[in-house]
């Protein structure tokens, strides 16, 4: 016989318990035992929620001849507290035990409706007693504190009580009632994470015994019974087989770009090189107003990493200015809050039309492309106060620029569900070599054990079916996120039309110097110190620059720019370390003419002739070669 699950809810919380159908009443009281801790006589285990049904701890019946079945859920009442404390826990629990028994994912049981929230419970009381301490991201302790209820005006109609009484028609609605969500212009296919949270913590006890726990692949260490993988398992550290289902939730339900000149800009790479290009997404997560207790994730700008492309793959590199990055975007109030990449194949050069490749019938994600955005996930979780764990999901954000149905460049969002994030996190699943739209899951090897993984899919006869997720169509752990831009643009940095160089784009001749730092500063037009540093990929520049880096230095502008204020950034220009930056972008060579170059100094213009000997650069030292008036590496002058 196959083992079973049986599920014991106990005033600290639900745990399960895996059985044989062949096992004794006994037995079975004995594992509970040393899965709670108490004495054998120290509880009792009964089949009802009110007490009745007892399970006989010196009954020698199978758990099969008692009609225990695999995935039921009984009940524990330790001794000393039977008549009081925990006959209330109990009672209280009653709804969330209804709650939770119809999402366990159960071992050998087939799909269930939710298994992204239960993983083998090792000995965890409760959430609340284990996440103490949890600080949960700022729009999340908002929206936390939010009635949320969708509120419905009297209909004339249907309504028969007076302008004051609410009844089955007009009654708010709770910001997880499906009908309403599919009632949108567009339908909302996933609810909003805070109203799922909302479902499930609505009952008597307010969420108690609800915990979000996150799926694990791996077998459990310290298991002493037998000899480790692969020469010996068990039940107690076996995972779980998974089966897969389609997320009902989502942590962010709209990805709005704050203009298009922040698209542009980045698709520009691909139009002058016809290379792939990614991106990483910096902007700030805020409330979602269209929809009951949603989240936007708001780009406000792209930092583009070291990559190598081509016209059709991409590379990331290792980036040494990551930390700056961050630390800079942080100090303006943003944060990396997804990555985007390109997708584009030209249909019409001469009509700038591009093809339509990803759609129902081909991919919407590859295999490749759904592991990367499961290890940016992972990398970046979303805490959670409900998780043992700590955190659980994620916010992290995938943008994919393709072509559309009308060969238009698109933008499409998306997230990995957090089924997927954990098969990445385990290393178990694989791209297919000739099927964009499939991936698969590993078999297990004496290197690593893999858990079964299933999905449903409906044959030719309309029946539905339970299928090994070998190969796995990728659909199952894709969501869909809509992808915006606003009516009105909103603008975090300036409005300059003249851009500064996009950091890491040699290939397309742009490079981060002295010198284009000083084109850019001499710009035509009257704009105000604040506009025109008020740029991102120039304040990263300004902060990891080799001739004069400002990084500890650009705090006050960094303020002002946060702030939108001219005053901070009038204190910020009369610095001394601005002054000598700009003192060295004026003596900037900007324009070579014939075998002579013109450099401005500080006191006017003058004309020098390049040498004919190697010479040192007396800013970084470089040993530059003969004929050049300017530094190689820091672009400053000889002189």
């Amino acid at each position: 016989m196959g083992d079973l699950i049986i599920r014991v809810q106990s005033p600290d919380g639900t745990r399960r318990v895996p059985v044989t159908r062949r096992e004794t009443a006994a037995d079975f009281l004995k594992k509970v035992s040393s899965e709670f801790g108490f004495s054998e006589n120290g509880f009792v285990i009964c089949t009802n929620r009110d007490k009745s049904g007892e399970i006989n701890g010196k009954s020698r019946q199978s758990l099969n001849a008692l009609n225990i079945k695999h995935g039921d859920m009984v009940y524990l009442f330790p001794d000393s507290a039977m008549p009081s404390t925990s006959a209330e826990a109990m009672d209280t629990g009653a709804a969330v035990g209804s709650v939770r028994g119809s999402v366990s994912l159960l071992a050998q049981a087939g799909p269930s409706t939710s298994t992204t929230l239960v993983a083998k419970r090792q000995g965890f009381p409760n959430a609340q007693a284990s996440t103490q301490g949890i600080v949960e991201e700022e729009i999340d302790q908002y929206l936390s504190k939010q009635e949320g209820k969708i509120y419905r005006n009297r209909d004339t109609q249907l309504c028969r009580h007076g302008p004051m009484g609410k009844c089955v028609h007009c009654v708010p609605l709770e910001p997880f009632d499906e009908d309403y969500l599919n009632h949108l212009d567009p339908p909302v296919k996933h609810m909003p994470f805070h109203a799922y949270i909302r479902k499930l913590t609505g009952g008597a006890d307010k969420g108690k015994f609800v915990a979000l726990e996150n799926i694990s692949c791996k077998i459990k260490s310290g298991c002493e019974g037998h000899p480790p993988w692969p020469d010996g398992i068990c039940t107690k550290c076996q995972p779980s087989a998974i089966t897969l289902n389609r997320q009902k939730y989502r942590h962010v339900d709209n990805i709005m770009f704050e203009n298009h000149t922040i698209a542009d800009c980045f698709l520009n790479c691909w139009r002058n090189t016809g290379q792939q290009r990614v991106g990483l997404l910096y902007g700030r997560y805020v409330e979602h107003k269209d929809i009951p207790l949603a989240i936007r994730a708001e780009v406000a700008a792209i930092y583009e990493p070291p990559q190598k492309g081509s016209e059709n793959s991409l590379e990331l590199l290792p980036d040494p200015r990551a930390d700056v990055v961050d630390e800079i975007a942080g100090k303006l109030g943003l944060r990396k809050v997804g990555w985007i990449f390109t997708d584009l194949l030209p249909e019409d050069t001469r009509k700038g039309t591009v093809k339509y490749i990803r759609h129902k019938d081909s991919h919407f994600m590859s295999a490749e492309e759904c592991i990367m955005a499961g290890e940016f996930q992972n990398a970046n979780p979303n805490p959670c106060r409900l998780s043992p764990d700590g955190h659980f999901g994620s916010k992290f954000v995938t943008v994919v620029a393709t072509g559309g149905p009308d060969n238009q460049v698109h933008f499409e969002g998306y997230q990995v569900t957090n089924q997927c994030m954990a098969l990445v996190r385990d290393d178990c699943l694989l791209p297919t070599r000739d099927a964009a739209e499939l991936g698969f899951v590993k078999e297990s090897s004496s290197e690593q054990y893999v858990p079964d993984v299933f999905y449903k899919d409906i044959d030719k006869f309309g029946n539905e079916i339970t299928q090994l997720a070998r190969p796995l169509p990728l659909e199952y752990l894709i969501i869909d996120i809509p992808t915006t831009f606003p009516r009105e643009p909103q603008y975090t940095f300036s409005t300059i039309t003249t851009q500064f160089p996009i950091e890491n784009r040699e290939i397309t001749g742009e490079t981060q110097d002295f010198s284009s730092l000083a084109d850019y500063l001499a710009q035509p037009g009257s704009k105000s110190l604040l506009e025109t540093l008020a740029n991102f990929h120039l304040l990263i520049f300004l902060a990891t620059n080799d001739v004069m880096p400002l990084r500890d230095h650009m705090d006050l502008l960094l303020d002002a720019i946060k702030m939108n204020d001219e005053t901070l950034a009038h204190h910020f220009s009369e610095s001394e370390h601005w002054a000598t930056l700009d003192q060295l972008c004026k003596n900037v060579i900007v324009q070579p003419r014939g075998g002579e170059f013109e450099s401005m100094g500080a006191a006017g213009g003058f004309s020098q002739s390049s040498s004919a000997a190697v010479w040192a650069c007396k800013h970084c030292t470089y040993n530059n070669p003969p004929g050049t008036a300017q530094c190689e590496v820091c672009s400053l002058p000889r002189s």
